[in-house]
């Protein structure tokens, strides 16, 4: 009976607080409506109501006062327009589900507790004087997350406000009806995470700060250290505190943060789409999101850069001949510090000599050869840095090139083409002309004077771009540099253990650079060259970079992170459980080596052990197959064992994954996958399957998918989860490397509710580890 009157007393400030929402939104929706009219208005009137006049010096600066009045109206209207917009957008969210906790806190030496509700975003009552609900960013709700009734705190800009949490409590509200109400604990309660767990699994990721967890909540509000590491088992929860952490980041620095001051590395486009809508979600608008292959290939648009997915794909499948293991002991040693180190130790000694240019040619002759280049280089002295002595030069070449223009002014080919110039063009150089008042009307008709004016115009247009490659340091030869690196670290003395086949290695790049195409292995060592000797690109306006999935980025590309984002503050993401690129780069990465990568005093490392993604079973399964210690712990939620079923042959494997698609269908799961090792396997599965059932085809192009069937390699499935998953053929003959084995955990993790294996003829052996009591046989 009191728990009734409980919840029709809870019922009843539900119901007001979504009066006050109500109301709120119709005096908003006035508001815009007016805001709307009045910035319609100013912009059709806008010249009308600016006094133009540009007769006398005072009627310019009167004119140029009167529009900037008049822009900064219209502005100010526009972003009243747009804050209103957001404020109406948050409250219709409100509305659904205006809240989900409440905690009672008696602050130390007040005599009554404060009733403190938590949801999406604040809320004021009518009069803009009490909160009715506290946005879960706040400091105060900071307790809701991180203690049990009892003795808790919370951070102040005027320091630590201490007291006693005499209640604390979860709703889950449904358009505006309390469905359940719990009163918890320290963490949040497992009625409430189960209702969100056993949901369905959905083509985007849902943010429920809700079921955010003390651990996880740490990882949001932390600002301590300039570098935080956040290494997580698979479905700990890892990319969503993140996404959380970004609207926490930006709600507490909002007068100096702006989301696009924010970037996000994700591992691909299809994890991009996945958590597209998480901040928009939380009312935010969206960080900047890439992919590092993306910036590559901005940076090194000269060359055709090879996919990450491509090397991988190679690795995975290709022909294991002598050219494999050179090119594998080539990306394992390219991705780490030695070759950075190496690239250093070589620029330094560039410093005194072996600088390499390229001839600047005009009309088919050398007119400032490689040479002189060279020399004028060195002659500017060795204190300078290289970056500053390649400027220094670019100026000389402009200087040489305004003297190449008067040298060429008489020349025949100048007036041929004058000769040759169609109407369009001529005209063109008399509007231009006319336009910088270099002439008076009967000025054309002066033949002198016209050839002149004409010969200007003919000799600057055909040297503009060889001015433009100037400019653009293309003088510099980064490429035979780069080519010429792998012979001067075969004769010089420095530190570097190079491999065995580093001759091959240097013959097997050289070849691919002359083709101008950039392995992957060599992009960030190529560009970290030539930033070293061109000058840094520095981001400032990026001031927190969050790189998920770390564990799939190599030492080197860490390092040349700090090196390009120098002042901004890092958000590392990861778990070495799930290095797919593992086998490439032989077990190192900057996770692994973030104590060396990062000062100890900037970097703070948080673990989170505990997985809520899969079922209980799933996850007691999946950590078998791992052969180290780590520990995860799975979250009580029960479902059925995964099954490892054995066929004969391909046909057969065919049959029984339709049937098995079909009893899952049935069951009400929307988003299975079928899981492949490789691309190769998933187009010739997807051949096969799809003359029976209508799948989705994920590709590394893929930027989104729909709920339904899908067939994916397994490197795309990393990040997303599913319903259920079905791995396509586990058997010894596809996985069998120990390096692939964190590459099956991986697929194996990316299942919610059911997972089934199949295997043509013998399995696996990372499932021989595995407990016999852990899966079924079918």
């Amino acid at each position: 009976m009191q728990e009734n009157h409980e919840k029709a007393k809870e019922q009843a400030r539900v119901n007001h607080v979504l009066e006050v929402i109500e109301k709120k939104l119709r005096t908003l929706e006035e508001k815009t409506g007016g805001l709307k009219q009045d910035i319609v208005s100013l912009r059709k009137t806008f010249w009308e109501d600016v006094t133009v006049n540009l007769d006398e010096p005072d009627d310019v600066i009167e004119t140029h006062t009167s529009l900037r009045q008049q822009a900064e109206l219209l502005s100010e209207r526009e972003r009243s327009h747009r804050q209103f917009f957001k404020q109406h957008k948050n409250l219709e969210r409100l509305k659904a589900s205006p809240y989900f906790g409440r905690i009672d806190f008696l602050e130390d030496g007040e005599d009554k507790s404060e009733k403190i509700y938590i949801g999406l975003f604040s809320l004021m009552d009518e009069n803009d004087e009490e909160f009715l609900i506290y946005d879960w960013r706040a400091p105060i709700s900071s307790m809701y997350y991180d203690f049990a009734p009892g003795p808790a705190n919370y951070k102040t800009m005027d320091g630590d406000i201490t007291g006693n949490i005499e209640l604390k409590r979860q709703y889950i509200i449904r358009q505006g009806e309390i469905k359940g109400m719990f009163d918890t604990g320290i963490t949040i309660g497992d009625e409430v995470l189960q209702a969100v767990l056993s949901d369905q699994a959905d083509t985007q990721m849902k943010s429920i700060v809700a079921t955010i967890q003390k651990e996880q909540n740490e990882i949001i509000r932390n600002d301590r250290k300039k570098y935080l590491v956040v290494l997580g088992a698979a479905g700990s929860g890892k990319t969503s505190a993140a996404l959380q952490r970004v609207a926490y980041l930006l709600y507490k620095y909002r007068e100096i943060l702006r989301a696009d001051n924010i970037l996000l590395f994700s591992p691909n486009q299809l994890f991009s789409s996945y958590v597209a809508t998480v901040l928009p979600e939380l009312g935010e608008d969206n960080m900047d999101q890439s992919t590092f292959y993306q910036y590559l290939q901005h940076r090194l648009k000269d060359y055709e850069v090879e996919n990450p997915y491509e090397q991988l794909e190679y690795i995975l499948s290709g022909k294991r001949d002598e050219n494999y293991w050179v090119r594998k002991k080539a990306i394992r040693f390219k991705a780490s510090l030695s070759f950075k180190q190496l690239i250093d130790a070589y620029v330094h000694n560039l410093q005194s000599d072996g600088m390499m240019f390229k001839n600047i040619s005009f009309r088919g002759e050398v007119f400032i050869s490689k040479q002189e280049i060279k020399e004028y280089f060195y002659s500017l002295g060795k204190q300078i840095s290289i970056p500053n002595r390649i400027q220094l030069l670019k100026d000389w070449l402009l200087i040489k090139m305004d003297e190449k223009e008067k040298e060429e002014k008489g020349k025949e080919w100048v007036l041929q083409e004058s000769e040759l110039l169609d109407r369009e063009d001529y005209l063109k150089v008399y509007r231009k002309l006319q336009k910088e008042q270099r002439f008076s009307e009967n000025t054309f008709n002066d033949f002198e004077r016209e050839e002149n004016m004409l010969a200007d115009w003919i000799i600057k247009r055909k040297l503009a771009p060889l001015r433009k490659k100037i400019n653009e340091l293309a003088f510099v030869d980064v490429r035979g540099l780069y080519i010429d690196l792998f012979t001067w670290a075969r004769k010089a003395q420095h530190s570097v253990q190079l491999p065995n086949e580093w001759e091959k290695i240097g013959e097997m790049t050289a070849k691919q650079i002359k083709r101008r195409i950039l392995c992957y292995e060599d992009a960030t060592p190529y560009l970290y060259l030539k930033d070293r000797l061109e000058g840094k690109l520095i981001y400032t306006k990026v001031r927190h970079l969050f790189i998920d999935e770390a564990q799939d980025y190599s030492p080197f590309e860490f390092a040349f992170f700090r090196e390009i984002f120098p002042n901004s503050r890092m958000t590392i993401l990861g778990d070495i459980n799930q290095s797919i690129f593992t086998f490439a780069l032989g077990g190192q990465n900057g996770l692994t080596l973030s104590d060396e990568l990062f000062p100890d005093e900037e970097l703070e490392k948080i673990i989170l052990a505990k997985s809520y993604r899969s079922t209980k079973q799933i996850v007691e399964f999946t950590k078998e197959i791992l052969n180290d210690e780590q520990e995860i712990i799975p979250f009580n939620r029960n479902g059925n064992l995964p099954r490892l079923t054995t066929v004969e042959n391909k046909q057969l494997l065919h049959q029984a994954i339709i049937k098995t698609l079909g009893d899952l269908q049935s069951r009400g799961y929307e988003t299975i996958a079928v899981i492949c090792k490789t691309a190769r396997e998933a187009k010739q599965a997807f051949d096969e399957l799809s003359q029976a059932m209508d799948f989705h085809l994920i590709k590394k192009e893929t930027r989104s998918y729909e709920k339904g069937l899908l067939i994916i390699p397994s490197y795309l499935a990393k990040g997303i989860e599913f319903d259920a998953v079905i791995i396509y053929n586990a058997s010894s003959n596809i996985y069998s490397d120990e390096e692939e084995r964190k590459l099956f955990y991986m697929a194996c993790t990316r299942a919610m509710h059911e997972l089934f294996l199949f295997s043509i003829g013998e399995s696996s052996p990372f499932l021989n580890q595995v407990s016999e009591d852990k899966y079924v046989r079918g």
